[in-house]
């Protein structure tokens, strides 16, 4: 996996008209022009591409240290589209906040167009879920998600680009899955996390690491007696009534800290456990996808398991700080000239190939090489 591409302020300003139409404009003579060179296939897999995506939302005028290119490169995408997905074979689905609630509705929407049959975008809608819940519960980063854009093509292949935000640190991080790099969507899913900070300490479940507290997690919720019985045992009342989560002092087990220390135990939760306790659960996507079940009842869970068996998860923040392509003096990494000469080429080619104007065209390409420099 790809890791950690360029900076991600945190803006809270809009994008001023004149620019969105602008971007939309380009964004639709330059997808055309992708589509027709390299297929709609190839198309998403770019999109999917941290490195790529960055340099496509670059193209088209915005800033690129910024966290609103994220939206606003998909917003004008989006909107480009729009009335062309049937012909070019690229649908998009979602956005920022309120819309991107409004996913799985336009999944079906647009899977009704592109001629999947009804299993099909029932599977994209679930998978669409499905991400949003990894990226917020399996993988607790204190990103929180408010932006969530699933595209798909009419072969069913499919991407994610979700955005979340830090407020306490101003910073943003994007998070890009592809369908065709992905065997499972629990399993250290992504095709790159874009972050400019690393943090010293992070919940991962995805991490191949955390393999053995996922097994444990699986067993306990299967029995569910345990289950019961150590949700209880790890629930205690503080002086002013409250239920608070905490640790509990067992001997022989090899235990380490965990970030559900001290935590209220909120009704929420609890209905979560008893959701789990009525369903059956065969897989940690199946726990994930419960009714109520997020970060805190997946904290919970995994902390439980670490207590019976000493299973510890990994803590490692799967971003990483670095360059689009690596540094000419080697740091963070030599420069991968492949990957530079590709992107380079295909952005020219799309731009040259697009319906522009000469000046338009001119300013593009300019842009596309201040890129490397």
């Amino acid at each position: 996996m790809r890791r950690g591409v360029a900076t991600f302020g945190l803006d809270y300003g809009r994008c001023p008209p004149w620019l969105f139409e602008r971007m939309v404009k380009l964004a639709r003579a330059i997808s055309i022009a992708l589509v027709e060179n390299f297929g709609s296939e190839e198309f998403l897999k770019r999109l999917s591409d941290p490195v790529w995506f960055q340099s496509f939302g670059t193209v088209l005028a915005f800033d690129w240290n910024a966290s609103g290119l994220t939206t606003t490169t998909l917003g004008a995408l989006k909107s480009a589209l729009f009335g062309l997905e049937k012909d070019l074979g690229i649908f998009i689905a979602g956005g920022k906040g309120k819309t991107s609630r409004k996913t799985p509705d336009q999944i079906l929407q647009k899977a009704e167009i592109a001629n999947l049959s009804f299993l099909q975008a029932e599977k994209l809608t679930f998978l669409s879920r499905l991400t949003a819940k990894v990226d917020s519960a399996l993988l607790q980063d204190n990103f929180s998600i408010y932006h969530h854009s699933f595209l798909f093509t009419k072969k069913g292949h499919w991407a994610v680009i979700q955005q979340g935000m830090n407020p306490h640190l101003k910073k943003a991080r994007r998070y890009h899955w592809y369908s065709e790099k992905i065997i499972d969507p629990t399993i250290e899913p992504h095709q790159g996390i874009q972050s400019e900070v690393v943090l010293p300490q992070v919940l991962n479940l995805t991490a191949k690491k955390s393999l053995a507290n996922r097994q444990v997690i699986i067993k306990v919720v299967s029995d569910k007696k345990t289950l019961q019985s150590h949700v209880k045992k790890l629930v205690q009342k503080t002086e002013n009534g409250q239920r608070q989560l905490t640790f509990l002092k067992l001997t022989d087990n090899e235990f380490y800290s965990h970030p559900v220390l001290q935590e209220t135990f909120t009704p929420r939760l609890e209905k979560a456990v008893q959701n789990i306790i009525e369903k059956e659960n065969k897989n940690l996507k199946d726990i994930l996808m419960t009714k109520d079940v997020g970060p805190k009842t997946v904290r919970a869970l995994s902390l439980i398991s670490e207590l019976i068996t000493g299973a510890k998860p990994s803590y490692e923040d799967p971003a990483r700080y670095s360059f689009a392509f690596g540094g000419k003096d080697g740091v963070p990494y030599p420069v991968d000239k492949k990957t530079y000469d590709q992107t380079l080429s295909i952005l020219e080619k799309a731009i040259k190939k697009a319906p522009l104007s000469s000046k338009e065209k001119y300013q593009a390409l300019k842009r596309a090489e201040k890129l490397f420099l």
